[in-house]
């Protein structure tokens, strides 16, 4: 902004005693800004140097101000420039950050992590930029040695400390892994959210919603090749992926042990999943309605389900129908 438009700088208030006192002399418009002398002539060769005062009268040394809206209309000129060449250096940096990644083996919103070192660096990169939350889908084959599972488990305490979720979906048979099995247990002791499932599609790690990263076998070597993906619809999808998943996953706890449920929750249970309402249920089992509604809720809470037919396959993958 010119020194003219700030009402708070010395230019600022010398050029309004000029707009309100036109063809003042440095005396006079020290007076009536509240400035030195000294300070008022260096305003005045400011705002002379930005195109917004003039001097009118050598010989009386007087000075005017040049209209506001021209003041307003060339900073305006100003900026639109300004916002032209830096639309047309992003343009070229843009042209040239694709090109350099075509070139290298980048491919638009993708990018090829084709050896474990490079697939391990960017993931510890994904977690320490999330500031929300890390989803994890995790399952065999593992990468890395054991130092990198336990610098993985220090580098995830440290981002839940910093308050990132972690959501994570393990394979059904985690718990019998011995090298899953004894990390995850510690996870979800330290916080983390864990669901378990039958079959999961790949592997699969997502920071916010900014990046991800897949893990699938090489089909030509041994070993895993991963994908970087950027924001894109294909990010948008794996995150669907993920989400859809999560719904259908039966929640765990750090021992893996599931208590089963009493006579009374079981028959509600599959009065829910035939379709039966609250108040058929509380008809049915001779109940009242609130003690329903209230056992319902707790039920799809404790099997992590919105809906009641989440529930009703909750329940029936855990044998308790």
């Amino acid at each position: 902004m010119p020194d003219a438009l700030d009402p708070d700088s010395d230019g600022g208030r010398v050029y309004r005693a000029l707009v309100h006192h036109p063809r003042s002399a440095v005396d006079a418009l020290a007076a009536r800004a509240g400035l030195s002398w000294p300070a008022t002539r260096a305003a005045l060769e400011r705002l002379a140097a930005e195109g917004t005062a003039v001097m009118v009268d050598q010989a009386d040394r007087t000075w005017e101000a040049l209209p506001p809206m021209q003041v307003v209309d060339a900073l305006l000129h100003r900026d639109a420039v300004r916002h032209a060449d830096l639309r047309r250096a992003g343009a070229e940096l843009e042209r040239q950050y694709h090109t350099a990644r075509t070139d290298g083996g980048h491919y638009g919103t993708l990018e090829v992590l084709d050896d474990s070192a490079r697939f391990l660096a960017a993931a510890r990169q994904l977690q320490r930029a999330a500031r929300r939350q890390v989803r994890v889908i995790d399952m065999p084959p593992y990468a890395g040695s054991p130092g990198h599972h336990r610098d993985q488990e220090v580098l995830q305490r440290e981002r839940m400390a910093a308050g990132v979720a972690y959501r994570t979906l393990y394979y059904e048979a985690a718990f019998d892994d011995p090298v899953a099995g004894p990390n995850m247990a510690r996870m979800i002791e330290a916080g983390e959210q864990a669901r378990t499932l039958g079959e999961l599609p790949m592997k699969l790690v997502i920071g916010d919603d900014d990046l991800a990263i897949v893990i699938l076998d090489a089909d030509d070597r041994p070993g895993i090749v991963a994908l970087l993906v950027r924001p894109s619809s294909l990010l948008q999808a794996l995150s669907n992926v993920f989400e859809i998943l999560w719904k259908l996953a039966v929640p765990v706890s750090a021992s893996g042990a599931t208590t089963g449920i009493d006579d009374r929750d079981r028959r509600i249970l599959s009065l829910m999943a035939s379709g039966a309402t609250d108040d058929a249920i509380a008809r049915r089992l001779g109940l009242g309605r609130r003690t329903v509604v209230r056992r319902v809720s707790a039920l799809q809470a404790r099997l992590g389900a919105t809906t009641r037919f989440q529930a009703g396959v909750q329940a029936a993958r855990r044998n308790w129908l």
